[in-house]
């Protein structure tokens, strides 16, 4: 019956889901669908009610709504000129000056929104105007623009990092910190891959080193820079909790927007809020309807099935890994990352122990795997952000993408042969 169950219950997800039904409901009407038919768990909506409830009930999840804000508002505040600035003084005359320029600003600009697709919209254009006005052809900008804002993710603060922890009920300081190491291995590949391109196609430096205007631009983006430290030492130090952070962000984006910089308003802070209240609901809907789809799972067994079939291929944890990494990769070539995380993480989490995955550092592999998705055909969200606010065709936007996979690729692999990569700094500091 089980078998039955999760045939049907992955063929109406899979058809409402390709109709354009949006994830949350798909995952909602399905789980509905199936309880109405015989061989599914029996209809009962107090139930359905109370799981929908507990599922948006969750003092963590305030973490998404604030972490969205802090970015919106640094985004406005003119703190992404002064990392741009200081970027280009910092890596600019390294060969290919502007690409490792991109790749710095959105290692840096990561620690602030949490977002690729954010990234992307926020500061893509900014990269790619100045990269284009400086000698770079549009492929070649708008490529390293889409690769480079995938870190967003990784380096913590990271919205889907909250989503899986929420999900997978572990800890998201944790998991935040594991995301470190992996996230500057990422930037590494593709600062690697764009000095390789910038010797091969003979992109521009921007000049030799100017000591004095490294320090100048350093000291003006030093607010800005803080930002990550700032989290992340709160929530190490103990002085706040991960959610308690993104509360923190946004008070001082805040102080920087209407202090500092002065270039922010209560017209523009309506209107930051307006959006974020709007993305709040649509993610406190999807997860009332995780949690009830996570019940049923754990109601008809399908867990156990999928426990039994991955077992039953008598392969290791490394190479399981590997298998639901390849799973995951697909799924995000025409999912949202999102979807995928609502549906893969409450099927996998009950197997963990079975199969010996460390649910922190398969958190990271899940995420980092799901940003390669991303930037990848047929449906990589950051593929149509960057045809959006730059001049280049969707076409061109996916061809200029190539170079980059396979620096990834390897990136993401060795993530999941060398755990190291994502526990051994939560475990430095007693987080394991």
């Amino acid at each position: 019956m089980s078998e039955l169950l999760l045939v049907t219950f992955i063929g109406l997800l899979m058809l409402l889901y390709g109709i354009g039904v949006p994830a949350a409901y798909s995952l909602g009407l399905t789980v509905l669908g199936i309880m109405l038919l015989p061989i599914g768990p029996p209809l009962n909506l107090i139930v359905i009610t109370q799981r929908f409830w507990a599922g948006m009930n969750s003092w963590v999840l305030l973490a998404v709504p604030f972490f969205l804000m802090a970015g919106r508002i640094m985004n406005i505040t003119g703190i992404t000129d002064d990392m741009f600035n200081f970027a280009t003084e910092l890596v600019g005359p390294i060969q290919g000056g502007l690409a490792q320029v991109n790749v710095v600003v959105s290692l840096i600009f990561s620690g602030m929104s949490g977002s690729a697709v954010a990234d992307a919209a926020g500061i893509g254009s900014v990269e790619y105007e100045a990269m284009t006005s400086n000698g770079y052809d549009g492929e070649s900008a708008v490529g390293i623009t889409g690769a480079s804002a995938i870190i967003g993710p990784i380096i913590p603060p990271s919205i889907p990092i909250v989503i899986y922890a929420v999900l997978a009920q572990e800890s998201i300081g944790t998991l935040f910190i594991a995301g470190i190491g992996p996230g500057l291995l990422l930037a590494a590949a593709m600062a690697g891959t764009a000095f390789y391109l910038g010797k091969k196609r003979s992109w521009p430096d921007e000049g030799s080193y100017d000591l004095s205007r490294l320090f100048e631009t350093f000291v003006k983006a030093v607010p800005g820079l803080i930002t990550p430290a700032i989290i992340i030492g709160g929530i190490l130090g103990g002085i706040f909790t991960a959610t308690e952070a993104a509360l923190v962000a946004v008070v001082y984006a805040l102080l920087l927007g209407f202090f500092y910089y002065r270039s922010i308003n209560l017209n523009d802070l309506y209107e930051v809020s307006k959006e974020t209240f709007e993305d709040t609901v649509s993610i406190v809907v999807i997860f009332g309807f995780a949690n009830l789809y996570a019940y049923w799972l754990t109601l008809s067994g399908i867990p156990d099935l999928i426990g039994e079939i991955v077992v039953g291929l008598s392969i290791s944890p490394v190479m399981t890994m590997l298998l639901l990494a390849v799973v995951l990769l697909i799924l995000g070539t025409f999912m949202e990352g999102i979807a995928v995380l609502l549906i893969m993480v409450p099927m996998l989490v009950p197997l963990y122990p079975e199969l010996g995955i460390d649910p922190i550092h398969f958190g990271i592999v899940m995420v980092v795997t799901l940003m390669y998705g991303l930037i990848t055909p047929p449906f990589g969200l950051i593929l149509f952000v960057l045809e959006r606010v730059t001049d280049e065709s969707l076409d061109k936007v996916m061809k200029s993408m190539v170079p980059y996979y396979l620096p990834l690729a390897l990136a993401l692999l060795l993530i999941i042969l060398v755990p190291d990569l994502s526990l051994a700094i939560p475990r430095a500091f007693g987080l394991l």
